[in-house]
């Protein structure tokens, strides 16, 4: 009778070992991604987010509709940090953490900054907006299959957010104040 039930003890552990090897060596869909950039002060905004895939979708204008706020990636909502004073795209952004939604359109896009935090990403509450900001669109030259968000530094105080993304690049100045 022991040996029955040791028997089914060491089948029941291997087979949730088993499980948990397989469920480790599946790909995730949307890996973690982050950016940073440092100013020369030692100051610094780093983002955090999801990066999802096109595989063989398109994306803007059909899986991201046009005209409505979108969580900028997948899964968790895109946290946006800065320890210090910025200018985005002319608008004061104070130091804090934020969530960063875009607003897509076919030749014009929005920077959402949102002061609420730690949300899922489909938890958009438009009465916590702290801007609306213009961002610059323009096509790459070849399609990027997984969604990217960058900074690309100008001078001491200055970088731009870079978004790309199937064929779109939507961009941003900021400014260290």
């Amino acid at each position: 009778m022991k040996s029955g039930r040791g028997c089914l003890l060491v089948l029941v552990s291997v087979f949730a070992i088993s499980a948990l090897m397989v469920a480790q060596q599946e790909p995730v869909l949307s890996p973690p991604g982050e950016a940073s950039v440092q100013f020369a002060d030692g100051k610094s905004i780093t983002v955090k987010y999801s990066r999802p895939s096109m595989r063989g979708r398109k994306i803007f204008g059909d899986l991201v509709p046009y005209g409505q706020v979108w969580r900028t990636g997948a899964n968790s909502a895109t946290s946006f940090t800065t320890d210090t004073n910025l200018e985005v795209g002319g608008t004061a952004v104070p130091a804090g953490s934020y969530t960063l939604y875009t607003i897509p359109g076919e030749s014009s896009w929005q920077l959402v900054i949102n002061k609420q935090t730690g949300q899922w990403g489909t938890k958009y509450d438009q009465s916590q907006d702290l801007a609306r900001i213009p961002m610059k669109v323009g096509k790459l030259p070849s399609a990027v299959d997984t969604f990217t968000i960058s900074f690309d530094k100008s001078g001491a105080r200055g970088a731009a957010l870079k978004l790309e993304w199937e064929t779109t690049l939507a961009s941003v100045a900021i400014i260290e104040r």
